[in-house]
């Protein structure tokens, strides 16, 4: 380089002394790029609030990944969140009017600029509470999120949705006294009213349990997909999986709980979201008999299109097609955000590596029954049942189906999905594929 510069023509070397600092001042200019800037706040994008009996969730969205800090206060009880990095802005107040009246943890949320780019939130608690407060990186729409999880400080036990309502639901009765005992008692009542004796799975023969031991209706387990964060898949008219697969399980559940020898459970009841292996774990909280997981299939094509029934696979999956779905199912847990660190994972690993094969063989008998049945109804997009995956169908003593009632990415399809006539359709279809199942296979629901 020297050697180049000593041997330039006169001319360059002589350059005069304007040239000259017209060169320097070109070279500044390039390395400004590289200085790096003043830190700036951060920016809140969106502020949630998902709450629900189970708990409630509040999120943040931001540009940035910010710390939080956080502790409790009592008498009256107050959870304390402070956010560093953040001031004070249109978006963070709009907090305090995203809590209802009807939430069961918050009362109400306080905001202040606590100190320089220390945003303090108070919540004031309708009642104790075990917080989670934890953050999630980018995913899918999302930029970064900050999570405040508000669970009570006892857990809900889902057995106490199929008791808080025992005037309605016979089940309920028979729950209790089978809590109590389970020695042979009388029948049970409701305001002094007996209860008909529960039918079995298939009346024409009745099997006999064991003396000392009584039966209970078939209890199913109705898992509507996504929640909360997780919208699921979205249709050309901006329709929501998860709003359609609610509506399709609370008209199943109607149904189901119209049989005189079956009952429903849902694993969510409202728009809030349940980390898969909560959906598992619920199922078997409550001895649930099958578990059927409904969703709406979305493809990157809009012309594809039909219904499809999946069971698990401990082998790989069956097609591509069912490998991209189970891994799109399972990716719900990201977008609907997991606090990892609150997971035991000792007992998600053991839960997977204990399905059975009678298990996936009960649940592809079933499966086989609901398929037929929504082919009267929908064309079927693979006519028989696909295999992968699904950590949701891993509970390993409940046969478990996961239902794809219809591509909610084709636009004809998304138009029947969000039809009243068509949801009670599917409902119907799902429910005599399962009488199908236990007429052929006349087990009997599970004992006390």
């Amino acid at each position: 380089m020297a050697d180049a510069i000593d041997h330039a023509p006169p001319l360059t070397r002589t350059a005069n002394p304007t040239r000259r600092k017209l060169l320097m001042g070109g070279c500044t200019l390039l390395v400004l790029p590289v200085i790096p800037r003043l830190a700036q706040a951060a920016t809140i994008l969106a502020v949630r609030t998902w709450p629900a009996d189970e708990y409630t969730r509040v999120t943040l969205e931001m540009d940035s990944e910010l710390k939080a800090d956080h502790f409790m206060l009592d008498n009256p009880h107050r959870l304390v969140v402070d956010i560093n990095g953040l001031s004070m802005s249109r978006a963070i107040n709009e907090l305090v009017s995203k809590v209802k009246p009807n939430d069961p943890y918050i009362s109400a949320v306080r905001v202040a600029q606590n100190r320089p780019h220390v945003v303090r939130l108070v919540f004031d608690l309708k009642q104790p509470i075990a917080p989670q407060v934890f953050t999630l990186k980018p995913v899918a729409e999302y930029k970064y999120r900050l999570v405040l999880d508000l669970y009570p400080r006892i857990a809900q036990d889902p057995l106490l949705a199929l008791l808080k309502d025992a005037e309605n639901d016979p089940l309920a009765g028979i729950l209790e006294q089978l809590a109590q005992s389970s020695s042979e008692a009388p029948i049970p009542s409701v305001d002094g009213q007996k209860l008909p004796p529960t039918a079995k799975a298939q009346p024409k023969e009745p099997a006999h349990p064991p003396s000392g031991v009584r039966d209970r209706p078939i209890l199913i387990a109705l898992d509507p997909g996504h929640g909360g964060e997780d919208p699921g898949a979205i249709g050309k008219r901006g329709t929501f999986e998860k709003d359609i697969v609610l509506k399709i399980g609370k008209r199943l559940k109607k149904l189901i709980d119209a049989q005189p020898n079956m009952r429903a459970y849902l694993t969510r009841d409202r728009d809030y979201f349940v980390p898969l292996h909560v959906r598992v774990q619920k199922a078997r909280r409550v001895k649930a008999d099958l578990f059927i997981s409904i969703h709406a299939d979305a493809w990157i094509k809009p012309t594809a299109r039909g219904s499809s029934v999946y069971a698990l696979s401990q082998n790989g999956a069956t097609s591509t097609a069912a490998r991209w779905m189970a891994k799109r199912e399972n990716d719900a847990d990201l977008i609907g955000g997991v606090n990892l660190g609150a997971h035991n994972k000792q007992v998600a690993e053991v839960l997977l590596d204990l399905s059975t094969a009678a298990q996936i063989n009960d649940s592809i008998r079933v499966g086989t029954n609901v398929l037929s049945e929504i082919g009267k109804i929908n064309r079927l997009h693979k006519k028989h049942i696909e295999r992968a995956g699904f950590a949701v169908l891993k509970a390993p003593d409940i046969p478990s189906i996961l239902v794809e009632t219809a591509f909610i990415s084709n636009p004809a399809e998304e138009k029947m999905l969000r039809s009243p006539k068509h949801q009670q359709r599917i409902a119907a279809a799902i429910l005599s594929g399962i009488e199908d199942y236990f007429a052929a296979k006349p087990a009997l629901a599970r004992r006390a």
